[in-house]
């Protein structure tokens, strides 16, 4: 069974408001890559994965004429890929869905919201993600209000072996300081982004522990935006999205090698999903923001990862074709999960 995470850039340009393929000269999203090359990466790269599932992060919009699902089918059918059903969640209002696409064959998902709408006062439960969380950001002894701007797509799953699975497709994002215009406000707003992000994944972490304590074997999967030294924020709140969701403070233990990794050497050289081009310095970042984490009771069915990056994989770099497609499809590369489910 192979599972993967892809972020794949303003996949929602691709497409227009009647849920067909721009396949022209205009640009895409993507800087120097016209739509009709992206659409050619981004088909090249899904063939290539040949996975049963992936969770598309990113995905074209959901609204009043715009259908994720009919986006991702059609894409699908233009190339063929094995997996051509796609499943969404709840909607957002970014134009970055969370949705999966998957080989029917292979994977029979159901979505499967779990958790009150509303947490009550002092509730140290998992509302469910298109609610409200209670809790405190600012230590003020005052409970504030929580809510996902891109809530997680939860998903009830059985393999084609007839493994049960909860999957997870995750996208957190701290947000810049939009409006801020003193530096004083730019750190204000930062800190305050920088608080409902590490909330989110304690209401994500929450919601692991609770599916675990009921017996269930759980994938995390998606952009977290997040990993250990990526944050100027971090030192002022002691430990990153990555290490909550693990489960750095007891409890049942989430699992990503790569993660593991970048926690264990910081100051050495670790695995990268993503590659931004940073303008004003002429030069490329790299960075370790997308993640397949799985419970403990999956570890034992040979789970094998792999990251897609054409710089850093060697299989990736040997194949131009499947090299230049990923580097044109999106800034971030997939994250790949081979397991015997």
């Amino acid at each position: 069974m192979r599972i993967a995470t892809y972020n794949v850039e303003w996949f929602s340009s691709l497409f227009d408001d009647q849920n067909q393929l721009l396949i022209d000269d205009g640009w895409s999203g993507r800087r120097g890559v016209t739509r009709a090359q992206q659409i050619e990466a981004v088909g090249t790269v899904l063939t290539a994965l040949d996975a049963d599932g992936v969770m598309v992060i990113e995905a074209p919009d959901q609204g009043s004429k715009r259908d994720t699902v009919l986006a991702l089918e059609r894409f699908a059918a233009a190339f063929e890929l094995r997996a051509h059903k796609a499943m969404l969640g709840f909607a957002n209002t970014t134009q970055q869905e969370i949705a999966l696409l998957y080989d029917p064959t292979s994977l029979t998902p159901k979505h499967d919201p779990r958790g009150a709408m509303v947490a009550g006062q002092g509730d140290t439960g998992a509302p469910r993600f298109d609610g409200v969380m209670r809790l405190d950001l600012d230590v003020d002894a005052k409970e504030d209000r929580v809510v996902f701007s891109k809530p997680p797509l939860e998903l009830d799953v059985t393999t084609a072996a007839g493994r049960k699975l909860r999957l997870i497709g995750a996208h957190l994002k701290s947000k810049a300081p939009h409006g801020a215009r003193t530096r004083d406000e730019v750190m204000r707003i930062s800190i305050a982004n920088r608080r409902k992000q590490l909330a989110q994944a304690i209401w994500l972490r929450r919601r692991i522990e609770e599916e675990v304590a009921a017996g269930e074997d759980v994938i995390l999967l998606g952009d977290l935006n997040d990993g250990p030294g990526l944050d100027a924020f971090e030192d002022l709140f002691g430990r990153s999205s990555v290490e909550i969701l693990l489960g750095d403070n007891g409890g049942p233990r989430m699992y990503d090698p790569h993660a593991v990794m970048a926690l264990r050497h910081k100051l050495a050289a670790q695995p990268t999903t993503a590659r931004f081009h940073i303008e004003r310095e002429g030069r490329y970042l790299n960075a370790l923001l997308d993640y397949v984490m799985v419970s403990e009771g999956l570890r034992s069915a040979n789970p094998r990862w792999r990251i897609w990056h054409p710089f850093e994989d060697h299989t990736c770099w040997e194949v131009p074709a499947l090299r230049d497609a990923l580097l044109a499809a999106s800034d971030h590369f997939p994250v790949v999960l081979d397991i015997e489910i």
